[in-house]
This record gives C-alpha cells, sequence and structure tokens, in this order.
C-alpha cells in the first residue's frame, strides 16, 4: 500500500506543469569579469533557479548605459555604482540602490612605483587621466585638495578605457578610476609595478563600488528580494571554497579563463557582499554630503529614498 501511494504520488507529480519561474533581466557594468562571481555563480549553482527566478544577464555598449536602461524600463536591475548612482538621482533618474555586490570602493589613484609621482602633491604641473568624466574628476579634485592643490594645478585628460597602456606609455602621469584589484595586476602582468592612492584613505567617505539599482516605481521588492538571496548564497559559496569557484566561474566562458581574471579574482572575492540586502544609510548619506560639499551636486536627497533594503529589515 504505501509503496503504491508512493508511485501515485510520483506519477501526479510528473503530471503536474512545471511553475513559471519570475523572469528578470539584469544588466551588468561592464564585461563579465570576476566583480560579477556571485550573480555568474548563482547561475551556475542552480540558485537563481531554487528562488523561482530565470535571470537574462545581459551586458552594455556602453557602460553608461546601465542606469539609463533601468530608468528607461528596459531591463529589472543594472549593476552600476554608488558614487553614480548620486551622480544619477541629481540628473533626474529615477533609481535607487536596492542591493551591494562589492561593498568597499575599488577605485583608486594609480601611478607607476618607478615613476615622478611618489606622493599626491608630486601631481602637481602632471597629467592625470580619468576613464569617466562627473564622478571621477570630483573624486580626483577632492583628493588633490585634500593635499592642499587645486583641480588646475593638474593637467586632467579623458583617456577613456585606455587606464594601463595611458599610464605606461607616459601619456599621462597618474590615472583617477583605475580598479586596485584589476589595473595593478595588469601592470604587474606587464613588468610594471603600480602605486595606488586610496581615495578613502584621502578625504572621501567610504562608499560601496558595485551596487544594484532598480526604478522604485517599477521593481518587484519580492522578486529581487529573491534575487538578492540566490547571490547571498553564491557569495558564502565563493568565501567557503573560493579556488573552487574560481574554477567554476572560468569554465562558464574561455574568454573568462585568463592570468589577469585569476590575479583579479583572489584580489575581489574578500570584497563580496556577503550580506548584500543588507544597507547602511549612514554610508549614503555621508556621500550625499561629500559631493553637496564638493560643488558636484546641490545635495539634499535623504538616504532612505538612495537606498532601500527590499527585505524590509532596517540597520
Amino acid at each position: 500500500m504505501k509503496r503504491a501511494l508512493t508511485t501515485l504520488a510520483l506519477t501526479l507529480a510528473l503530471a503536474l506543469p512545471a511553475q513559471a519561474q519570475d523572469k528578470l533581466t539584469l544588466m551588468l557594468d561592464w564585461f563579465v569579469n570576476p566583480d560579477h562571481g556571485p550573480i555568474i555563480l548563482a547561475q551556475e549553482l542552480g540558485y537563481f533557479a531554487d528562488a523561482g527566478l530565470e535571470v537574462e544577464i545581459v551586458t552594455p555598449a556602453d557602460p553608461n548605459d546601465p542606469p539609463r536602461m533601468v530608468a528607461a524600463g528596459r531591463v529589472d536591475l543594472a549593476v552600476s555604482y554608488q558614487p553614480q548612482l548620486h551622480l544619477s538621482r541629481h540628473a533626474g533618474l529615477p533609481l535607487t540602490r536596492v542591493g551591494t555586490l562589492i561593498e568597499t570602493p575599488l577605485t583608486c589613484l594609480v601611478t607607476l612605483a618607478d615613476g615622478p609621482v611618489g606622493s599626491i602633491p608630486d601631481l602637481k604641473t602632471r597629467k592625470v587621466g580619468f576613464a569617466v568624466a562627473g564622478v571621477q574628476e570630483v573624486m580626483l579634485n577632492a583628493m588633490l585638495a585634500h593635499h592642499g592643490l587645486a583641480p588646475t594645478d593638474v593637467e586632467q585628460i579623458n583617456i577613456g578605457w585606455s587606464i594601463s597602456p595611458a599610464l605606461m606609455s607616459g601619456q599621462v602621469d597618474a590615472v583617477i578610476g583605475a580598479f586596485r584589484n584589476f589595473e595593478l595586476n595588469q601592470l604587474a602582468l606587464e613588468g610594471r609595478e603600480g602605486r595606488c592612492f586610496y581615495p578613502e584613505a584621502e578625504g572621501i567617505p567610504a562608499y560601496d563600488e558595485l551596487i544594484y539599482v532598480a526604478d522604485p516605481a517599477r521593481m518587484d521588492t519580492g522578486v529581487i528580494a529573491r534575487f538578492l538571496h540566490a547571490t547571498e548564497r553564491a557569495a558564502l559559496h565563493i568565501v567557503n571554497q573560493p579556488e573552487a569557484a574560481w574554477e567554476m566561474f572560468r569554465s562558464t566562458d574561455a574568454t573568462l579563463d585568463t592570468d589577469l581574471n585569476g590575479l583579479a579574482w583572489a584580489d575581489t572575492w574578500p570584497r563580496f557582499a556577503m550580506r548584500p540586502a543588507a544597507v547602511d544609510l549612514g554610508r549614503y548619506q555621508r556621500f550625499e554630503a561629500f559631493l553637496a560639499a564638493s560643488g558636484a551636486t546641490p545635495g539634499g536627497i535623504p538616504a532612505a529614498d538612495l537606498a532601500v533594503d527590499v527585505t524590509g529589515a532596517t540597520e
């Protein structure tokens, strides 16, 4: 009788239609790289499926596109940057932070260790390159001011994404916007040693480097909460088994299996947010005040409007 009931239950289960999964489209900030470890591992380990989600991961043609695509309703979520969120909101884009991917700054001002710039005051009269106009210029100016220099004391040059080549070729003496987990390793692979000046040690408030942003008027908080839970599971898997996680990550695409990505992975995984839904509102309040004090924005956006915990928890 027991065997018959078990067989009947199995037959009925197989006869039932598969439960539909909620679809969610996520746009990355750029091409897939170790910064996106929890996202890719959540997909590979089946954590999104476990959460009843079908996640489409797309990459932008332009790294400035993700916030705009969310604001336009073209994607549900985008990976962006906390500093960029503040500027986007002041530009009128309806965005809010709903989760964190990397909870520490990665951006730094980089010079060559064997070059003429051994300290920030040495930048006076020299050339500094930046990749993205706006927030990177604000950060550079704040770092200069921290040492009594004015923005006009250096020549600022837009070098696009040619960060390491511009530095190694001597086109510029320093670059702002380099990622400490990538450009420093790229320089090392080219036989050059870089020196990193950390913004959070040079008068700039600490901030979340990579965050998830959504349109508060359109977002489904329940779906996003499940997405964050899946990436939290993946982040915990990575921190417990970083080498095995790297093997899985690089196996997803042959283009990921490079020496640079291997070095970047080792420098990146300790920075993944272990509690991606949790938000420190003080961090957003301080950065909003910093941008206002620097003249980059008029300020005034409440931290609770810039960042939310979609699980309903408070911190």
